[in-house]
């Protein structure tokens, strides 16, 4: 499923959105975008990606968590179960922690955030690869 894959971006800076579909499109991934979480939304309904790449902070504020707590309360499973990679410079910037697999005093691992992964920015364009593989392979750990 991994190559030809279709993935979402839900990216307001348009110079990462380009950088980040330069990096997929390189392995063959189709690839589509949205600058908000409303545009974002409708795209997931729409063109149905394989898998979210998904930034926290966009124009309105945290649109990203926005985007995430709407998206797993879909009543359409296929939309609610989409799996979602963060690429975020938030914990470059603040000292909150989101990452799905550590769990602290008050959340489990995913309980709060329910994604698949995050990835920090700056990116690293051959972890990012490795990361959407992983996902679009259905080996995730």
């Amino acid at each position: 499923m991994a190559a030809g894959a279709t993935v979402l971006i839900v990216e307001d800076d348009a110079d990462m959105a380009e950088t980040i579909r330069v990096i997929l499109e390189s392995k063959d991934y189709q690839v589509i975008s949205a600058a908000s979480k409303d545009e974002g939304l409708e795209k997931v309904r729409t063109e149905r990606p394989a898998l979210i790449l998904l930034d926290i902070m966009m124009p309105e504020g945290t649109e990203g968590f926005h985007f995430v707590w709407e998206l797993r309360r879909d009543p359409d499973a296929e939309v609610r179960d989409i799996p979602i990679i963060v690429v975020s410079a938030l914990h470059e910037t603040t000292n909150l922690r989101f990452y799905p697999d550590q769990s602290d005093d008050t959340y489990q691992a995913g309980e709060y955030l329910p994604v698949q992964d995050f990835v920090d920015k700056p990116l690293d364009p051959a972890d990012l690869l490795s990361r959407v593989e992983r996902l679009l392979s259905g080996t995730e750990t």
